[in-house]
């Protein structure tokens, strides 16, 4: 097969094609690593960043910081598809947006395209942009076509989303309906946070090229040790599942240590996305 619309191929190991022939499907590799890190520094940054963007929220921030380890560490860009392992062109972040917070409010699919230039700033603006159109029921193509396919009869469903994923393992499927598809995406954020919930696991799914999803927990005060002395301190979980298929538990340790980095120094974001991040250089 040669490279797909979307990525470009990677060879793989030895090693690694016997991993996936041990674990062809993407629920079956999913590795899942808990957190709770220090956002005090973050708190103090937000503060500061309200009085020039009453816009820009946590959300944003987090955002931002994911966009910059995956330019940071380009094995989490990697997915595995139809026995073949590929590195994506893009950086994109996905999640799911409610038009309203009511039970009976419909849920639409965003995914927000991360240029190498982009900042805390600039991804800001792309993020609250898209919501507001979501809040107007703006429906995109992906989202209209899961609708459509869901008032289906169940057996014309099933044959039609068997059809879809063949399609799509062999990059088949129009891009009109992968370009909005959180299920193809380099990570899938949602932020419980904001319905104050702490970070869980969620699973991975066996549709589509998405190999990360992270859940965003509710910040909290909680009293720590910090030289020797009780502080009152700011702390989020974080739920990150990974398919442990493009890459090693080494490599991923790394990322969550740059994650922890990032947020305890968050001037970082105001970099651009590809902008090297050294956690060596830390004092």
């Amino acid at each position: 097969m040669k490279n797909r619309r979307d990525g470009k191929k990677i060879k793989m190991s030895g090693f690694d094609r016997f991993l996936y022939y041990l674990k062809p499907r993407r629920s079956e590799a999913e590795v899942y690593i808990s957190k709770t890190i220090d956002v005090t520094n973050l708190v103090k940054y937000m503060e500061k960043k309200k009085k020039i963007n009453e816009n820009i929220t946590y959300f944003h921030l987090f955002s931002m910081a994911a966009a910059k380890i995956v330019y940071n560490n380009p094995y989490l860009n990697r997915f595995i598809i139809g026995g073949n392992k590929y590195q994506r062109n893009e950086v994109t972040l996905s999640f799911v947006a409610k038009t309203d917070f009511s039970d009976e409010a419909s849920e639409f699919l965003k995914v927000i395209r991360v240029l190498e230039d982009d900042n805390v700033d600039t991804l800001s603006k792309k993020i609250s942009g898209d919501v507001k159109k979501i809040r107007s029921k703006n429906v995109g193509k992906t989202d209209d076509f899961v609708n459509k396919l869901g008032r289906l009869p169940k057996f014309i469903m099933a044959f039609i989303v068997w059809m879809v994923k063949i399609l799509d393992s062999h990059d088949m499927l129009p891009r009109s309906l992968t370009k909005d598809s959180i299920y193809h995406s380099s990570i899938i954020l949602s932020n419980l946070g904001s319905i104050h919930c702490d970070g869980i696991y969620h699973n991975l799914t066996n549709f589509g090229t998405n190999s990360i999803l992270c859940t965003i927990g509710e910040i909290k005060e909680d009293i720590r040790v910090v030289s020797g002395k009780e502080e009152k301190r700011f702390v989020c979980d974080f739920g990150i599942t990974l398919d442990e298929r493009i890459a090693d538990g080494v490599y991923f340790a790394k990322c969550v240590n740059m994650l922890e980095y990032i947020l305890n120094n968050p001037e970082l974001l105001e970099d651009n996305a590809s902008d090297k991040v050294n956690i060596n250089n830390h004092k």
